[in-house]
């Protein structure tokens, strides 16, 4: 027995010292072990500021029709939280499971990636970025080395930059895993390389993002919170502050994921692309800049139909469907023929892919169409 006692002493003692000499970002990684829609409460975080709430109007059909028990039983399998639909500029469905409710905020994850092409919309048509095809140089002194000085900010919109990056989520070894779990996004940034495939070929990677908002952050002298706070979240009426993550206390936001907010509030972005960018009288985002943002991007070699600024495009049944897209099932879609929105929020996907698209994707297609019949 006290031999037994000695070797598990030892093999605990092997095992704490290994975990200490290991990287910050990957004790993290092995702490938490999987991203979770409430990590908010592990990070720090930036706050998007609701100063100007306008609730939604409330339709006459409000939650007058249900959600089928076919549709309930899989809306429970992916562990959705939120479901909402908006019809008509007014709240027409909204349903919620697992304590969540209208106030509970919750992670975007890589939905998060479809704000940020907003606010490079906003910055172009305010001049602070010249065009889509001005260099990445330009705004970030690294990206004047090699091939890296090929880079535009349209390549890194439509994920074609050629920078190199491992988009692996699950080993905590992996660049996304040290994005997701260090303190020092900037010099993850500076560190980039890049091969020759610029503007040619479609691979996704989150780094992608992440080098949009510090061209965003150099281009408008301030944060993205605050230019999201100034020229986004308080124009479109949130009711609720967003809060966006970050990699340390005043450091650079995780702007590849991590904006959280409500359900209601999300589809408030979904709506502003569903009015061409106006909110009110006012043009928050240029409608030219949202026309090519949310259609199929046109590459030059190895071409996909389902993405375009940052904006995944589905297309269902003879209709193309924009939307944002996060790891866990977090979308947001515009449903253009329908004039509404739909919300989905939860804590799972489908691991099984259709068209570029997680099947879970015309599940809640399905389920939002029967609903507005």
């Amino acid at each position: 027995m006290k031999k037994i006692l000695r070797v598990l002493l030892f093999v605990v003692i092997v095992l704490g010292v290994s975990f200490v000499l290991l990287p910050g970002y990957v004790q993290n990684a092995l702490i938490h072990l999987t991203a979770n829609v409430d990590d908010y409460e592990i990070f720090e975080n930036r706050i998007i500021e609701a100063s100007k709430p306008e609730a939604w109007k409330v339709s006459a059909d409000y939650n007058q029709y249900a959600l089928g028990s076919a549709y309930e039983e899989s809306f429970e399998e992916y562990e959705t939280t939120a479901f909402v639909i908006i019809k008509d500029s007014a709240l027409y469905f909204e349903q919620y499971w697992d304590d969540y409710d209208e106030a509970t905020i919750s992670n975007s994850f890589s939905a998060a990636k479809s704000i940020v092409s907003l606010l490079v919309g906003m910055a172009i048509e305010e001049g602070r970025i010249e065009s889509v095809f001005q260099p990445v140089s330009e705004f970030i002194p690294s990206f004047s080395e090699g091939n890296k000085a090929n880079i535009t900010v349209q390549d890194l919109l439509t994920m074609s930059s050629g920078i190199v990056w491992d988009e692996a989520y699950m080993s905590p070894f992996s660049l996304t895993t040290k994005a997701y779990y260090g303190d020092d996004l900037k010099a993850i940034v500076e560190s980039l390389e890049a091969d020759v495939s610029q503007g040619l070929a479609f691979h996704y990677k989150s780094i992608n993002t992440q080098v949009l908002a510090e061209v965003l952050e150099v281009a408008t002298g301030q944060s993205i919170s605050d230019y999201a706070t100034n020229r986004l979240w308080r124009k479109i009426g949130a009711e609720h502050n967003a809060l966006w993550s970050l990699d340390k206390a005043g450091g650079m936001e995780k702007a590849y994921c991590c904006f959280n907010s409500t359900a209601r509030d999300f589809a408030r972005i979904g709506q502003l692309i569903l009015q061409d960018g106006h909110w009110d009288d006012d043009e928050v985002v240029p409608y030219e800049y949202l026309e090519v943002a949310t259609k199929p991007y046109d590459y030059a070699e190895d071409a996909v139909n389902y993405y375009g600024y940052q904006f995944w495009i589905a297309h269902y049944k003879g209709k193309e469907i924009p939307y944002a897209r996060g790891i866990l099932g977090q979308y947001i879609f515009v449903l253009k023929d329908k004039n509404a929105v739909v919300v989905r929020l939860g804590k799972n996907r489908s691991k099984n892919y259709k068209e570029g698209h997680p099947e879970d994707v015309f599940l809640y297609l399905d389920a939002a169409y029967e609903l507005l019949k």
